[in-house]
């Protein structure tokens, strides 16, 4: 069951510029405001990661994502018609004027309309598409529970929302949609 107040919580500190962690398919994720320059710095620091790996947009719709995506070819669209809301990431072309950390610096951005509940019910009260990110140290494995937050991350992470995993056992497949070339398998 999905707790409205701590959807509420979890949208002030996002609005402050906070950092929340929150499950997704497989693993726990971290996010924030993708826009908000300081909180995205403070995740790369969180997680000791390099800025040229841009991130994963997450929402709970597709116009959500409208803001960071450039034109799509017909074929790709009928792709993300066909797999979303879903577990699959795309890389797909990126608006131009789409924060270059949230690239990585290139020409396209990774994104994926959710299909898990509480990310979605995220998302809608956020009103607005979230950085996901997994809830690790680079390099690290990611968490799968809650309490491997706290351990691991303790008071870095601003707010837990609490609730289960999607029942995937890895994160989400990424695809890239010019090439349809699998980068991660799911």
């Amino acid at each position: 069951m999905l707790n409205s107040w701590q959807l509420r919580l979890a949208r002030r500190t996002i609005d402050a510029g906070g950092i929340v962690a929150y499950p997704t398919e497989g693993v726990w994720g971290l996010g924030c405001d993708p826009l908000n320059a300081d909180a995205v710095d403070r995740l790369l620091a969180i997680k000791h990661r390099d800025a040229g790996r841009g991130f994963i947009l997450i929402a709970s719709d597709r116009d959500q994502l409208s803001p960071y995506l450039g034109s799509l070819p017909e074929s790709v669209e009928k792709n993300l018609t066909d797999t979303w809301p879903g577990p699959i990431t795309w890389i797909l072309p990126a608006a131009p004027d789409t924060p270059s950390i949230l690239t990585g610096g290139r020409s396209t951005i990774a994104a994926r309309v959710s299909a898990h509940p509480l990310v979605r019910a995220l998302c809608d009260t956020c009103d607005r598409a979230l950085i996901s990110t997994s809830a690790n140290l680079s390099r690290h494995p990611a968490a799968r529970s809650a309490l491997t937050v706290r351990r691991r991350l303790g008071d870095m992470v601003d707010f837990i929302l609490a609730g289960p995993l999607g029942g995937r056992t890895r994160p989400t497949e990424i695809r890239d949609a010019a090439t349809g070339r699998i980068i991660r398998a799911g």
